[in-house]
């Protein structure tokens, strides 16, 4: 009985030695029954083996496998957003199974599958999606390759499906998230030439010129954008009026700023691009109505919390300056009674902003300056804190 089991046991080894065994075979008859999975593990197991991965046909069956999966996982996200994808790197994976593929034979074919050169120019929808994931993750390093790569496949032919810029400027958004300047400009100028209407593209181009002190630039894009998108983009719009206000057109910047509808901005970037402009105008009352909207779409958003600080300190400054004024001639009269009233009900306000902001960002020091010099004009105990904490920053 005993050598019985011993048998068993040299048989159950012998099978699971041959299971783990490296079979491009096998990968293949997965592989055609769509199991996609289980054709990825062999042919991993192919491409780590001494043996297969110097061949040709190992990359072009791990580049093929890696491209159907990789387009069953993101058709089934596309059905389902609660999906998740298993594989996300899949996509990277089949690009640089083919390149390899190609390096070593350009001519390597397989029954049903597609041929490197093929298949690596219809990888870019796939490269652009997985590279804006790794985007909005803020993985710029690992977007700039993955999108580099969805470049090279998009102009290797015709694409069969433009991408109207996509790919362009998602790849300059990254050189600019990485500090990388140099080809910044070249890559949003593609994006137009490839037929792009997102109005971001022509905003960081507009930017990207006035950092370069191009103004002659700025004029030409803000020219394309003005015939490409609708007349009442807001993003132009606003790119516009601090073109105007950069090159010190005040007047005109003034002008377009006043025309437009405060009512018809809802999105709260936008509006705290607008509220700067009205800032910058020191017309604070529109400016804090424009951020009080932006802080209901957007809470907990430090830009907004410290701009309504500084709307309201600014607020209760002016109407504390009436004060004084109609206090010269009769400090109880009920007109001084109210703009000190009001004065320090603004004032109470730019310190509960300023606080909610602190929060997020407890040692900006250009806050805690403001901060210390409500609280010294209200004689409030909190003064010695925040004295305390600029100091040891200080130091």
């Amino acid at each position: 009985m005993k050598r019985i089991f011993v048998f068993y046991m040299i048989i159950a080894t012998f099978l699971s030695l041959q299971a783990q065994k490296p079979s491009l075979n096998k990968a293949y008859n997965f592989y055609y029954d769509k199991d996609f999975v289980k054709a990825k593990e062999v042919i991993d197991a192919c491409a780590q083996d001494e043996k297969f991965s110097t061949k040709a046909q190992t990359w072009l069956y791990k580049g093929n496998i890696y491209y159907f999966l990789a387009n069953e996982e993101y058709s089934a996200k596309q059905k389902d957003e609660q999906y998740r994808i298993l594989y996300p790197d899949a996509p990277i994976e089949a690009y640089d199974a083919f390149v390899k593929s190609l390096e070593i034979n350009a001519n390597a074919e397989a029954m049903d599958m597609f041929s490197a050169k093929e298949a690596i120019k219809q990888l870019y929808p796939l490269l652009l999606v997985r590279g804006v994931d790794q985007l909005i993750a803020k993985e710029f390093s690992a977007a700039k390759n993955t999108l580099a790569k969805g470049i090279d496949s998009y102009e290797m032919d015709k694409p069969q499906y433009p991408m109207n810029g996509d790919l362009y400027y998602y790849y300059a958004y990254a050189l600019e998230s990485l500090g990388e300047k140099d080809n910044i400009i070249l890559y949003y100028q593609k994006a137009i030439e490839d037929g792009s209407t997102n109005p971001y593209v022509y905003v960081r181009l507009m930017e990207a010129y006035q950092k370069e002190n191009k103004p002659g630039k700025v004029d030409e894009v803000l020219a394309k954008a003005k015939v490409k998108l609708p007349s009442d983009n807001m993003s132009i719009r606003l790119a516009e009026i601090d073109y105007l206000y950069w090159k010190g057109d005040s007047v005109k910047a003034s002008s377009l700023l006043h025309n437009i509808p405060a009512s018809s901005v809802q999105n709260a970037d936008e509006l705290v691009n607008l509220a700067n402009f009205y800032i910058r105008e020191k017309e604070y009352g529109m400016a804090k109505d424009l951020l009080v909207k932006a802080n209901k779409l957007s809470p907990d958003n430090f830009v907004v919390l410290y701009n309504l600080g500084v709307c309201t300190y600014s607020l209760s400054e002016r109407l504390f300056d009436q004060y004084n004024k109609a206090a010269i001639s009769n400090p109880n009269s009920a007109q001084a009674r109210e703009f000190k009233e009001k004065s320090d009900e603004c004032m109470n306000q730019s310190a509960r902003y300023f606080e909610q902001a602190r929060v997020l960002e407890p040692n900006d020091k250009s806050l805690l300056m403001t901060l210390r010099a409500i609280y010294a004009r209200q004689q409030s105990p909190k003064y010695d804190e925040i004295d305390r904490l600029i100091q040891s920053l200080e130091k």
